[in-house]
């Protein structure tokens, strides 16, 4: 009789315990950031890491993380389906052309802050195409809160959220042109213009200014937030950090 049993719980365990087993990763995400920027760019990639490792654990995702940007290579992305750049971009033409590569065959995006800053001296037309036409042109400085309005509460992105709320404080980069013109820019949401003339030494009077974006041709996702001030971190806000899970889980699962 003992054996008997002991035999059927065996070939139920072999037949049915995988069931038992953690289930496969919804996706996999690799992030890329450097330690020898600007301090606050440090600080905020630290508490994005903290941040995203916390939501992979509970929404079952791996999130790796690196500060190694040579890794950008073919080689070291193909098991990834979304790489996010938190306080960076990548600066040899290997590098480049590597992610140039990844995006044009479906890879996924997410960059915060500095990851989407270019201008005369970065040379890098593909990336400013790839960001739908926005050239860095202006910030304010100090970061400052500012009243943000969600363009489409529709979108994966922005679900959940209030039709405005107001951010902790960021450097704000103003664009020109705005990559609102581009028809191929999907703008999710924008600076208030209630919140203009906005900084102190250096002042952004007005303008469009979108601050969250994705250019459709790709899976991108551009955040401007990434710079906080002293104690008042850009993870600190529920509703901010509900869009930031938002795009992360959409973007990955986004075939």
């Amino acid at each position: 009789m003992f054996l008997r049993v002991f035999v059927a719980v065996t070939i139920f365990a072999v037949l049915f315990g995988s069931v038992t087993l953690a289930a496969e990763p919804a996706f996999k995400v690799l992030a890329f950031y450097s330690t020898d920027v600007e301090s606050d760019h440090v600080n905020t990639a630290n508490d994005a890491i903290a941040f995203y490792r916390e939501l992979a654990a509970k929404d079952n995702f791996v999130f790796d993380v690196t500060t190694d940007w040579n890794k950008l290579n073919d080689n070291e992305l193909k098991p990834y389906q979304l790489v996010l750049w938190l306080n960076e971009f990548p600066k040899t033409p290997q590098q480049r052309a590597a992610f140039e590569r990844y995006m044009e065959h479906g890879g996924g995006w997410i960059g915060f802050h500095v990851a989407g800053y270019n201008d005369k001296d970065t040379h890098w037309p593909w990336f400013v195409s790839f960001l739908g036409g926005a050239v860095f042109y202006s910030n304010n400085w100090p970061p400052l809160p500012a009243k943000l309005t969600v363009d489409d509460p529709n979108s994966p992105v922005t679900k959940g959220l209030p039709a405005s709320f107001m951010s902790p404080a960021n450097e704000w980069y103003l664009w020109k042109p705005s990559p609102r013109v581009n028809k191929d820019v999907h703008v999710l949401v924008t600076l208030d213009p209630s919140n203009y003339p906005i900084g102190i030494k250096d002042v952004i009077p007005s303008g469009d200014l979108p601050v969250v974006w994705m250019n459709t041709k790709y899976r991108m996702i551009y955040m401007n937030m990434g710079h906080g001030k002293d104690g008042e971190k850009i993870y600190s806000d529920p509703v901010q950090n509900k869009l930031f899970a938002n795009a992360i889980l959409w973007l990955g699962a986004k075939k």
